[in-house]
């Protein structure tokens, strides 16, 4: 029983082997540079969110430091970026942070991050798909959904007010044009993106040509009016301004703070870069590239944009709804409007493109791995693209925008997104401490600690019976670190990363659900987030003293430990804030999730699979001698376990 119990806890642990040596061995078509990975990274993260987010946070939460709010969302957002960059380099295959994941700390909660960076693919693509449709007839004077409702009207909860056609046919043409190949939907990407990009410069030069300051220094006093009128009073004793304070910051730093929390989600988006690691020509260079310099341009639009918004016409008065139209009309300039309503169509195309382009590779990602269905996996001969994956995805996304009322359903994109951007940047933590090499070693360990003879429950016995041995050692070794990374020092900083999530989750359910104790400044709650507040200040001191790896790649994560564990503080805190809706939807996907996975993933799990095929001379090698034999039957199960994992395959060009 104990025996089962311990594979079954290994099962759920065990790390994907990634073959160094073949990093360029790919069945994907490799066709794409790095300006198609920026233009993938710009269409999919400047989406139709600029266009309406600037009006709407600036009137209701940050007036016109909004610009202030998209500076701390981009730096947020950054961090995570940074994180991904990072692995890119390391580790350039498909998948993003579900084969993250997999590689550091485990098969389930790789299967976790996939599973749940579906759901954000598919609702992604169903809600845009929707947008669109919407955006297009409301340009043509709404004829398509009054034919609708008149004819395909639904009033079921849950349901959708009628059936989107439209968004149908607009999900499967575009999964078409993926499974027809990735060069032509790179370029098609492009070529929507171009035009986004052009519009958004018009809007942020006419906004400061047509722009005044003084939209920056609105009084208190003329926002006092403002209300007066807008309420209709008689009474204009003792009225208070529904819009601030005036100002620069008219909602003082918290609005500004609340703002940023919003416009974090716009630059959602960026992650599917990291999805094209078998499609990209230089993946090691091109994916940091893409991915710093996406979210540098996205930045350079939201603030110019926001910036012109709010110095063409009071912030007060802009529309939540169009924005931007309703600024150009205050102007003067109302044949804009086209402008802006062509480019928000292309923004909306980019997006939507940007949405069905990674789900179909994460699930490629999944099937190849065996954790999802193997026929999955399947790759197109003269595509050399995920053929059945594309199409599946497409049509499982095309019925959700057929039926469903999405509204609902956005909130749990934002779970699956933050989740991964959180174990990503927990991922470069551990990664970034472990021994040199820890691809290669943890190859060569496998053979014998995944052994099926029952020498590996041995081994693994005695390896904790050592370490309890010594005890004092593992103490000196966490107040005294070693120069170089060790097995030890790896250790200690796996278990300080697990101890600082946890305070990180009780910090930000306290601040969210017992904010009025905090300010009521409460005995009880102020002791428990100091003694939270001690924890969490030990937890960093006690990485910052472990040593790092010395092996360099093309890009690594700057000021480590602080971005990545900042990135999880801030992603943590964003999941605290949602629903308890949206974290009873998000319970029963993955409910669903775990009936695959414990049902089919587990049992045909290549790294299984691998693990029953490996011999077990590695053991008996291993046995046979301590010295220069144990270093032998290392180096040769190390091969031998490259080789059960990953067979060498031709790279596919185009």
């Amino acid at each position: 029983m104990l025996e089962q119990v311990l594979w079954f806890s290994r099962s759920l642990v065990r790390r994907k082997v990634v073959d160094m040596s073949n990093l360029e061995d790919s069945k994907l078509c490799r066709c794409l540079g790095t300006v198609d990975l920026i233009a993938l990274g710009v269409g999919s993260t400047l989406g139709a969110g600029v266009y309406v987010l600037a009006g709407e946070v600036a009137k209701g939460d940050s007036g016109p430091s909004i610009v202030i709010s998209f500076l701390i969302a981009a730096l947020a957002s950054v961090m995570a970026g940074l994180c991904y960059a990072e692995f890119g380099a390391r580790v350039p295959k498909t998948g993003s942070a579900y084969l993250y994941s997999y590689v550091t700390v485990g098969e389930i909660w790789a299967f976790i991050t996939g599973w749940n960076l579906i759901l954000s693919y598919v609702i992604g693509t169903s809600s845009v798909a929707r947008a669109w449709s919407g955006t297009f007839d409301e340009m043509i004077g709404g004829h398509i959904e009054v034919f609708c409702k008149t004819y395909f009207s639904m009033n079921s909860p849950g349901l959708a007010q009628y059936p989107d056609f439209f968004a149908v046919c607009l999900i499967l043409l575009l999964s078409g044009l993926l499974s027809f190949g990735v060069k032509e939907s790179a370029w098609v990407n492009k070529v929507f993106t171009s035009v986004n990009v052009l519009v958004l410069l018009f809007v942020i030069i006419s906004g400061f040509v047509k722009g005044d300051a003084h939209n920056w220094e609105i009084t208190e006093e003329s926002l006092i009016n403002v209300t007066i009128v807008t309420r209709n009073l008689s009474v204009t004793a003792n009225v208070s301004s529904d819009y601030g304070v005036g100002g620069f910051m008219p909602f003082g730093f918290s609005g500004t703070l609340a703002g940023a929390a919003t416009c974090f989600y716009a630059f959602v988006g960026f992650d599917c870069i990291a999805t094209t690691g078998e499609e990209v020509k230089n993946p090691q260079r091109a994916i940091p590239i893409g991915i710093v310099v996406s979210l540098t341009v996205c930045f350079l639009a939201y603030f110019g944009v926001s910036a012109a918004l709010t110095l063409m016409m009071p912030y007060y008065l802009l529309d939540e709804k169009s924005p931007l139209p309703m600024a150009f009309e205050y102007v003067g300039w109302s044949p804009a409007k086209y402008v802006v309503a062509a480019g928000s169509l292309c923004a909306l195309s980019t997006s939507l493109l940007g949405s069905i382009f990674p789900m179909p590779r994460v699930i490629y990602a999944m099937a190849q791995d065996g954790v999802l269905f193997k026929v999955l996996a399947r790759i197109n001969p003269k595509t050399k693209t995920p053929l059945i994956a594309t199409m599946t995805s497409g049509v499982v996304a095309a019925i959700m925008a057929f039926l469903f009322d999405l509204k609902a359903l956005v909130d749990m994109m934002s779970i699956g997104t933050l989740l991964a951007y959180s174990l990503v940047a927990v991922c470069v933590l551990i990664l970034r401490y472990q021994p040199d090499g820890p691809l290669e070693k943890r190859a060569g360990e496998r053979d014998y600690l995944s052994s099926e003879a029952g020498e590996s429950d041995l081994t693994e016995s005695e390896s904790h019976l050592n370490m309890l041995k010594g005890g004092s050692s593992n103490l000196q070794a966490v107040l005294h670190p070693p120069a170089s990374p060790s097995e030890h020092s790896s250790s200690v900083v796996n278990l300080t990363v697990c101890v600082l999530v946890l305070v990180v989750c009780v910090v930000s359910y306290l601040t969210t659900y017992h904010i009025y104790s905090i300010l009521g400044m409460e005995v009880w709650i102020l002791a428990l987030l100091t003694l939270c507040l001690l924890i969490f200040s030990g937890c960093v001191a006690m990485v910052c003293r472990q040593p790092q790896t010395n092996k360099k790649v093309s890009f690594m994560v700057p000021l480590l430990p602080f971005l990545p564990i900042l990135s999880i503080f801030v992603n943590i805190y964003l999941m605290v804030q949602l629903s308890g809706d949206t974290w009873i939807r998000f319970s029963v996907w993955m409910a669903v999730g775990f009936v695959i996975y414990f049902g089919y993933g587990m049992w045909h799990s290549e790294e299984r699979q691998r693990k029953l095929r490996a011999p077990v001379n590695g053991c008996s090698t291993r046995k046979h001698s301590k010295a220069s034999g144990e270093k032998r039957g290392g180096g040769d199960a190390a091969g031998k376990d490259q080789e059960g994992f990953i067979c060498p395959e031709k790279t596919s060009q185009c």
